[in-house]
């Protein structure tokens, strides 16, 4: 994953587009920051190593001026551009952009004609109707936006799993270097694998905490310390504001404050009801007989599960909900993992809205052991996502498949394609016919009455040609709240039509979430857990679909990619 200052390096580089287009500024050169910005999200590698190197100019988007930069933020910190423009411009107008529904026009616009440059002065307008009556505005707008900051503050405290797990690996690994850890991991709900995370937890065995503690608080991630102790330390992280607590314990007891710290507190209070029933104290320290205070287990984690006849309980289902009892009956779930899948049956390419080539993607896919993939870009109607025009499918499929024999992996020609506000499909049923995999799925009207929106869903789960039903319910965490569906009834439909459910693993989707995909695999629903890649870089994205299917106690059995190929295309072919 990249390392937290590409990261930080994107967002500068994406708030200066943003303060550029507020000034009208050149559109060449708000592009530019632009690319480079979305460059730097999708390098593997620390951007600091790719420099001392001097190859800064070989990564896409990056010319010499924004290496200028990037050279600059790296032996500063800062990129004194970005501060320039910050003082220019109005104190405030960047965080309205944070809201989706304002862009950097909007927000100029709002400021111009209202003096509005917080969420607070916004809010005021909205609900005072001024906001409506401002050029290209309206009602509906005016409702978006107060919808959009409701949202914004339910999600004060929460981070998306995909913005927070790049920070926390790269502290995780840079601790893991000091002298004296013996063992570094996270924990709480980023070990666990949430969509969504309140802060960061590290764990670390050392009998030498000091050099741990001054390691973490002078990491160049950390913004601000609240906190600095002897055996625990609290920082905030980047500008993002994400907090991140360490605790160094003694490696006696690393197994024991790991799970402790993992929670959730529903499997801990069942965890140490179990162990009173057998005399037994659990806590952070170890596992300890009642009777006589002596310690039995903490060094690993393992051996406090142990303590208790139980197996090792994976992180992801540690949630109070039934795992304790399978446990016990030796009935644990052998979850699925990234090792099991042989292939990804969604992406984007060049064709519609994705930015690398069939042959791109099928080099990156066999680079990550791929036995085979499915190229399924976006559909006629999805103007907005450069849909393709049936007639242009039949070459597609040609050249997919001359791309799979030139890279030695096995390419299927699919598609995502719109399900219609009635139901139907985007294709014609002689077109969906030719593909090997048709992906349904809806990125339009999605407001729809929930009656609606679930005749639509159903309807289309009905067509013989629907293998897949993508990203179900549509949701963009943080952004946009998921469909209204009738879940019970679409998972119920997909049992008995045979039709496949994604777990869209792009880290703003995560859809099917957790709960969904328990429902669907125990009610015998197939599941496929795809990256929906736009770039050959968002394969990697599949770790965080894996760690939700997981948390839905998906096995490999019930994921139709982690099968061999020749099953897949029996399947498929059925």
């Amino acid at each position: 994953m990249p390392a937290s200052r590409n990261l930080e390096l994107a967002r500068i580089f994406a708030e200066i587009a943003d303060f550029l287009e507020i000034k009208e500024e050149s559109t060449f050169r708000i592009n530019a920051y632009r690319r480079a910005a979305r460059a730097l999200e999708s390098l593997g590698e620390d951007i600091a190593v790719i420099a001392e190197r001097g190859g800064l100019r070989g990564v896409g988007g990056i010319g010499a001026g924004l290496a200028q930069r990037i050279e600059e933020y790296l032996k500063s910190g800062t990129v004194a551009y970005h501060d320039e423009l910050q003082r220019e411009i109005p104190r405030g107008l960047s965080e309205l952009m944070t809201l989706p529904e304002i862009g950097p026009k909007t927000a100029r616009l709002l400021y111009e004609h209202l003096g509005i440059s917080d969420i607070d002065a916004l809010e005021r307008a909205a609900r005072a109707g001024q906001i409506r009556r401002l050029p290209r505005m309206g009602a509906r707008t005016e409702e978006n936006i107060l919808h959009g900051i409701e949202r914004r503050r339910r999600q004060t405290t929460r981070h998306g799993l995909g913005a927070v797990l790049p920070y926390a690996q790269v502290i995780v690994e840079a601790l893991g270097r000091v002298p004296g850890a013996e063992a570094t991991s996270l924990a709480g709900s980023i070990r666990r694998m949430r969509d969504t995370i309140a802060d960061i937890d590290v764990v670390v065995a050392t009998r030498a905490p000091e050099p741990v503690m001054d390691t973490f608080t002078a990491l160049p991630q950390v913004a601000q310390v609240l906190s600095r102790g002897p055996t625990r330390s609290s920082v905030i992280l980047g500008r993002a504001g994400v907090q991140c607590d360490v605790r160094a314990v003694d490696p006696e007891a690393y197994g024991a404050a790991l799970q402790y710290f993992t929670g959730s507190k529903d499997h801990n209070v069942q965890l140490r009801e179990l162990g009173v029933r057998r005399g037994l104290k659990i806590n952070e320290y170890g596992v300890f007989r009642v009777a006589d205070d002596a310690r039995i287990a903490g060094r690993a984690e393992e051996d406090v599960y142990r303590a208790l006849d139980l197996p090792w309980v994976p992180p992801e289902i540690r949630e109070g909900r039934g795992e304790l009892e399978l446990a016990q009956r030796g009935a644990l779930p052998a979850l699925a993992t990234v090792q099991d899948l042989h292939g990804d049956l969604h992406m984007h390419t060049v064709w519609s809205d994705g930015q690398d080539t069939v042959d791109a993607m099928a080099r990156a896919a066999k680079a990550r052991g791929y036995e085979y993939i499915c190229v399924t870009d976006h559909s006629q109607s999805l103007k907005f996502a450069g849909g393709v025009a049936a007639e242009a499918l039949r070459d597609h499929a040609d050249a997919a498949a001359r791309a799979g024999d030139r890279v030695g992996i096995h390419v299927l020609l699919g598609a995502e394609v719109e399900i219609l506000a009635d139901g139907s499909l985007d294709y014609p049923d002689d077109v969906l016919a030719s593909l090997d995999l048709v992906i349904g799925s809806v990125h339009s009207r999605m407001q729809m009455p929930r009656d609606a929106l679930t005749r639509r869903v159903l309807r289309a789960l009905e067509h013989p040609h629907l293998d897949m039903l993508g990203h179900p319910t549509g949701r963009l965490i943080g952004e946009r709240e998921p469909m209204d569906l009738d879940m019970e009834a679409v998972v119920e439909c997909a049992r008995r039509t045979e039709t496949v459910l994604e777990v869209n693993a792009s880290p703003e989707r995560l859809d099917l979430r957790d709960a969904h995909v328990r429902l669907a695999r125990d009610r015998g629903v197939l599941l496929a857990i795809n990256s929906d890649a736009h770039r050959t870089e968002h394969l990697a994205h599949i770790v965080y679909g894996v760690g939700t299917a997981r948390r839905g106690w998906a096995e490999a059995k019930d994921v139709v990619n982690a099968w061999p190929w020749r099953r897949l295309l029996d399947f498929l072919g059925r």
